[in-house]
């Protein structure tokens, strides 16, 4: 059975991500027609998505711009990319070290106002830009993901004590990290010890204004604070007041707004995090292969509210998706539906995720004449009926 897709681009999505769909694959302008949408920076927060749509792919790590709650209660399942753009944002956090440690912003701007003699006038007022040296300086890094793994890496490199947290601390990234990383169990331990502090966690209840007048208290008066991961991570009026009181040094953000535009002591970088043209395409092409991944196959990979589930390729046969609540005797009930069918079950997984649970059923016979009455079993978000074999999965 052949299908073709329409898939809606809400950003320009780099062309070496585009150029792996195949002829399977047609763009629309219509979000209402599409089968799957491919976004970066566009809002879906006020769209109306139709029953139509499977998945929707951010190129990009954070999925703020996504309602993931209503999505998710239509079966619609949210991909993101992460790790995709963790070089790109590595390497901008190590020069925002360089820039809280030496007064070079500053310096930059007054040189642009010398007249005359300039050669002069620069050796006469350098000194009113000395800053430190970073290598022997602790630094704190809160979230051992895949960015802050490679922050962590390189300030070890370049000579700095890095004290290490992250609460839920992957097997992967425990193994990437260096040794000589200091991993702590508190992040009070991070407050105290370090000079320099940068965080990478997503924007939670629980990690909304981590920085605050509390937190800052318990740290060294001086300490330098970086925040390239969300902009309500840092409570911007407790900043402002820990900036005034010398406090904190320097506040280096990637997220300019009205409340500390200006502010002394404050270098905001407009938003430049994963703004490299090879962090843009490594995202691009990842996210398209997991679109293309699960709309060929059933497979999820990388989904922040649906579990992943490996379905492995579909060489023969017939397959359903069921997206669902994660609910006792949901198996039970697809089952009863298909044996009261005669629909014959080869193979079956089923996965969970807090509340929502995907299961995936091979069968020998055509399964498409039950998809409604699956639908219709309580708690049920979606299903439908994968035989795609003809299409090639991405490598």
């Amino acid at each position: 059975m052949s299908k073709t897709y329409k898939i809606k681009c809400f950003d320009k999505i780099s062309a070496c991500g585009l150029k792996q769909l195949d002829d399977a694959y047609t763009f629309t302008e219509n979000f209402s027609e599409a089968d799957a949408a491919l976004v970066r920076s566009s809002s879906l927060h006020e769209t109306e998505a139709e029953n139509s749509l499977l998945a929707v792919a951010r190129a990009g790590a954070g999925v703020n711009n996504i309602p993931l709650e209503k999505f998710s209660d239509r079966g619609i399942v949210v991909f993101n990319t992460p790790g995709a753009n963790a070089n790109g944002v590595k390497e901008l956090v190590i020069a925002a070290l360089l820039l809280s440690s030496r007064d070079i912003v500053a310096g930059i701007h007054w040189t642009e106002t010398l007249e005359g003699d300039i050669p002069k006038a620069v050796e006469k007022g350098k000194k009113a830009f000395a800053g430190k040296e970073i290598a022997g300086k602790k630094l704190g890094v809160i979230g051992l993901g895949a960015i802050g793994v490679l922050v962590a890496n390189s300030a070890i490199s370049l000579g700095m004590t890095v004290y290490g947290y992250d609460v839920n601390l992957s097997i992967e990234h425990a193994l990437a990290l260096q040794n000589s990383v200091i991993t702590v169990k508190s992040l009070d331990e991070i407050f105290s010890e370090c000079d320099y502090i940068t965080v990478h966690v997503p924007l939670l209840e629980s990690t909304k204004y981590l920085f605050n007048a509390e937190t800052f208290a318990k740290m060294k008066d001086g300490v330098n604070i970086l925040n390239f991961s969300r902009d309500l991570l840092v409570n911007d009026e407790d900043m402002r007041g820990a900036l005034a009181s010398g406090k904190v040094h320097r506040y280096v953000t990637d997220f300019p707004n009205e409340r500390i535009h200006g502010v002394p002591g404050v270098i905001a970088v407009p938003h430049l995090g994963a703004s490299t043209s090879e962090s843009e395409d490594n995202c691009a092409v990842m996210a398209v292969k997991e679109l293309k991944e699960y709309l060929e196959t059933g497979s999820i990979r990388n989904s922040v509210n649906f579990p992943t589930l490996d379905a492995g390729r579909l060489t023969g046969g017939y397959r359903l998706a069921v997206l669902h609540k994660n609910v006792p005797n949901m198996i039970g009930q697809l089952a009863a539906v298909l044996g009261k069918n005669q629909i014959n079950i080869v193979n079956m997984a089923n996965r969970s995720k807090g509340d929502r649970a995907y299961t995936v059923v091979d069968t020998e016979a055509d399964p498409s004449s039950v998809v409604s009455s699956l639908s219709k079993i309580e708690n049920v978000y979606k299903v439908r009926a994968v035989s795609y074999t003809h299409l090639t999965l991405p490598t």
